[in-house]
């Protein structure tokens, strides 16, 4: 999450606009602050280049606080003009900006913006005295970031006429095994034009379906075609609406969300992590997570007689206040059979023995979040079974704080969380866990109270809530840490709150959130961090995802049981940081490949959407036990980056039974078919080795030197290699 984040306003662009556009895809860049660099002739000859699509840290540039400007130089053609039929207005448009911008032309300032995650689009009138038509521009966008990362991001900033197109929207809408071309005229006129769309199979480029159809749309009108009713297969489908008056057009290409995942079976089937870590004396909660037709009957072998199961939820509770292993048998009945699996619950000074699996409301609610809303997620959950999956932490991010505490310096709930304590014995009377936020400086990144010199008696109120999980956002401390970058610096805080913490009788799960700074994975086991941020904040693109997930090599040997790397939430399903949420911008294969990387890279998988509006493909994204398995895996090793060429990747995670997963990444804009050699993999090259394609479920085969596969663009075939 951002420093000094105070306000957050979401809105989503479902397409970039077809008619002439002047593409801002890379400009000059300079960290530090001059008014003068705003100017036509500023001399930026000696600045570094930038692209305006991606942060600056995932650029090379260092990570940098402060104030940086972007200088994009760019020719103005009078052509923009004369083919629109609008002539007043020019669309500047920039994208997203972490955190504030000033953005200004030729030296004068047309717009700016407080606050990331917002889409920074400004208007300039076309006779603005300003504007060189015919010659040489300059765009110039001072940015201040508070921390994290930093800079333009989002996509390619342009600029462009605004016309008739802008009043037009066009999107693909897929419900159960369909999918609708839909458009909107949101002008107060008629708009006539040709809608051209086709469904293609990208492996072999056969057309499947085609559409020209001539489209009238009244004023303020919706109109929804369909286009496709199987979609369980990959197809890619393009449509383009070309406007009659101007002959401008909307583009859009999408990939099917196919899914892959094979339905639940009717049997029953445990599922879950195979460990559960508590310190002695601190409270059990654990959920036996089975899938299968309902009704469900559990039962426990070895239960030591401290400890209660509900026979009719599955829910074990209780304290064990003596350290050591006790193995559990776990049965679940139902009327098609019986399953079983252990449980070792491993009474000690570690918890946290798998990664925490579970939902923060960041990505999807931002400040607006309430009791109310969290008790929805936590019900949708529970009713989409994805707690029968080991979904089960709910974690309240920022925006649950008053902005004063009460006279004995206790931190208080606002109004949107009347009963904190009320809210979490809910959450345990289902069988979940719950988190809670909050910050090491005096400020939360959205501007409410944080623990600084408050660390016991916040911890302390936790507690007495039942919370199971803390979020520690490193925010406003650095106005606490000043000009000091020493590690002990970075430690303290984090070291301060993990005391007040190991006071309490309960176990709560500590999240450091400082994005990776001083490389923490080196020294977060030190101030007993369970799981610590490597990055800046991850957001719903492709480039953030895999500038994000593909560079955590270096992390890898630092994580195990109880210290877990972590490269920020799940931005599946639907997102948007506040009230206007919007389907993730990545493409069902991209998705794919998020849950697989990080899941080879035993990463806390925290989903960030809003569950109520979960559709089925994200529902079976999430819902894939054997990925999951991956994840969970009691070994705790994070996959190692094998193999790395600009067209594609190869990483291996070892497992707790002496196998691999091995995750095939394509990186590149077109099918690709990728041979794994065993020998490169460090395995025995004369014993065949039997492939399971965990996705799907199901063993391909037995190959003895090598695996070759079929790769999606930007997607991934994740196997299991069994080696023994």
């Amino acid at each position: 999450m951002k420093k000094y984040m105070l306000l957050v306003v979401t809105c989503f662009a479902t397409q970039l606009f077809a008619q002439q556009q002047i593409k801002l895809e890379t400009a000059k860049f300079k960290t530090g602050d001059n008014v003068e660099w705003k100017n036509l002739l500023t001399d930026d000859s000696q600045w570094g280049s930038i692209k305006s699509s991606t942060m600056w840290e995932l650029q090379g540039f260092p990570d940098y606080n402060g104030y940086a400007w972007y200088r994009f130089h760019f020719f103005l053609p009078t052509s923009l003009k004369e083919k629109s039929l609008w002539k007043d207005s020019l669309r500047i448009f920039l994208n997203k900006i972490d955190d504030n911008d000033e953005t200004y032309i030729n030296g004068t300032l047309i717009g700016k913006t407080n606050g990331w995650n917002k889409v920074r689009e400004y208007h300039v009138a076309t006779n603005s005295t300003f504007l060189k038509w015919d010659a040489d521009n300059v765009l110039a966008v001072r940015v201040f970031d508070g921390g994290g990362g930093g800079g333009m991001y989002g996509g390619v900033s342009f600029i462009n006429m605004m016309d008739i197109i802008d009043g037009i929207s066009m999107k693909l809408n897929f419900t159960a095994n369909n999918g609708n071309i839909e458009l909107h005229n949101a002008l107060s006129k008629k708009v006539m034009g040709e809608l051209y769309a086709s469904v293609i199979n990208p492996e072999n480029n056969k057309v499947i379906t085609n559409i020209n159809k001539e489209i009238g749309l009244i004023a303020n009108e919706k109109l929804s075609l369909p286009i496709i009713n199987n979609i369980n297969n990959r197809f890619i489908i393009t449509a383009t609406f070309k406007e009659q008056q101007t002959g401008k057009t909307l583009n859009i290409s999408e990939t099917t969300p196919y899914i892959l995942t094979p339905l639940p079976s009717a049997f029953p089937k445990i599922n879950g992590a195979k460990v559960l870590g508590v310190r002695p004396g601190s409270p059990i909660l654990y959920k036996i997570a089975a899938t299968g037709e309902k009704p469900l009957e559990y039962k426990v072998k070895n239960l030591p007689k401290e400890l209660t199961l509900d026979t009719n939820n599955g829910i074990i509770t209780g304290t064990l206040p003596k350290e050591g292993n006790y193995i559990l048998q776990l049965i679940v009945k139902n009327k098609k059979g019986t399953a079983t699996n252990n449980l070792t619950i491993k009474v000690g000074n570690v918890i946290a023995l798998t990664p925490p699996m579970g939902w923060n409301s960041w990505n999807c609610w931002g400040l607006s979040v309430s009791a109310e809303k969290v008790k929805s997620s936590a019900q949708a959950l529970i009713d989409k079974g994805l707690i029968d999956h080991g979904w089960t932490f709910m974690n309240i991010d920022d925006g649950w704080e008053k902005p004063q505490r009460d006279a004995n310096g206790k931190i208080i709930p606002n109004e949107k969380f009347p009963d904190m304590k009320g809210l979490g014995d809910w959450l345990h009377s289902k069988g979940l866990k719950w988190g809670i936020y909050s910050s090491p400086g005096p400020l939360t990144c959205g501007g409410y109270l944080g623990s600084y010199q408050h660390e016991i008696a916040d911890a302390n109120s936790y507690a007495n809530w039942g919370i199971d999980y803390l979020k520690y956002d490193w925010c406003s401390y650095e106005s606490i840490a000043g000009k000091d970058t020493s590690l002990a610096t970075y430690q303290k805080p984090y070291s301060i709150m993990q005391n007040a913490l190991a006071k309490q009788n309960r176990d709560i799960i500590f999240s450091l959130c400082q994005y990776g700074m001083k490389n923490v994975w080196e020294w977060g086991a030190l101030v007993n961090g369970n799981c610590w941020r490597t990055t800046g904040d991850i957001e719903d693109t492709w480039q953030s995802l895999s500038g994000i997930g593909f560079s955590q090599t270096k992390q890898y040997k630092y994580a195990q049981p109880g210290r877990w790397n972590d490269p920020d939430m799940l931005i599946v399903g639907m997102v948007g940081w506040g009230e206007n949420l919007h389907p993730t911008r990545l493409t069902p294969d991209e998705q794919y490949t998020h849950i697989s990387l990080w899941s080879l890279l035993s990463a806390p998988l925290l989903i960030g959407c809003d569950i109520s509006k979960m559709d089925d493909f994200t529902l079976n994204l999430l819902s894939n036990d054997e990925v999951i398995a991956i994840d969970q895996d009691i070994l705790g090793k994070q996959a190692h980056q094998v193999i790395k060429n600009s067209a594609y990747q190869i990483w291996m995670k070892e497992l707790e039974d002496g196998n691999y997963a091995i995750g095939i990444f394509n990186l590149s804009e077109k099918y690709q078919t990728i041979t794994v050699q065993w020998s490169d993999m460090g395995l025995k090259e004369l014993t065949a080795k039997k492939v399971r394609d965990v996705w799907r479920q199901k063993d391909v085969g037995t190959f003895k030197n090598n695996f070759s596969t079929k790769v999606a663009p930007h997607g991934v075939t994740l196997i299991k290699v069994f080696d023994k």
